[in-house]
C-alpha cells in the first residue's frame, strides 16, 4: 500500500483585498427604505391575556411598510397594535396632524440591560388615518 502526501501546506489563505471589500458591505435585506427619525408616538394594543395598554413610545426608525420603537408592556410576536404618530410641526405649520396606523410586531428584541424597554418591529398594515386637528394649539 502506498501513501500519497499533500505537498501543500495546511493552514489558512491570506486575506486580499477583495475579501475585506466583501466583509465590510452590511447586507440590507429590507425591501424599503428606513428613515431614522425619532417621532414620538402613542401604542395601543392587548397583551397576550388580553389586557389592553397604552404606552408613549419615540419611534426609532420608520418605513412604509413598518416601524422600529421600544415598549415595557411586554408584547409578543403577533399581537396587533394601533400607532397614532405625532407629524412633525415641519410637515404642517398650519394644523396639527397625526397618523394613525395599525399592524402586527414581526419581530422583538429582548431588552439586553434590567430596566431596559424590550424592542419592537411593527410591520404595517395597508389601511391608515390622518387625523386633523384645527383646535390644538401650536405653542
Amino acid at each position: 500500500m502506498t501513501k500519497t502526501s499533500n505537498t501543500k501546506k495546511a493552514g489558512k489563505k491570506k486575506p486580499t483585498k477583495k475579501d475585506a471589500q466583501r466583509d465590510s458591505i452590511t447586507v440590507n435585506r429590507r425591501k424599503e427604505w428606513r428613515l431614522d427619525l425619532p417621532l414620538p408616538a402613542l401604542v395601543q394594543g392587548k397583551l397576550s391575556r388580553g389586557k389592553e395598554f397604552e404606552e408613549m413610545t419615540i419611534i426609532q426608525n420608520i418605513s412604509s411598510g413598518g416601524a422600529y420603537f421600544c415598549l415595557d408592556s411586554g408584547v409578543t410576536v403577533g399581537s396587533r397594535l394601533n400607532i397614532v404618530i405625532d407629524v412633525p410641526s415641519e410637515l404642517s405649520p398650519d394644523k396639527k396632524i397625526k397618523l394613525q396606523l395599525g399592524g402586527l410586531t414581526v419581530r422583538l428584541k429582548k431588552p439586553t440591560e434590567k430596566g431596559k424597554k424590550q424592542g419592537v418591529a411593527l410591520r404595517f398594515h395597508k389601511k391608515y388615518h390622518f387625523i386633523f386637528n384645527d383646535d390644538i394649539d401650536q405653542s
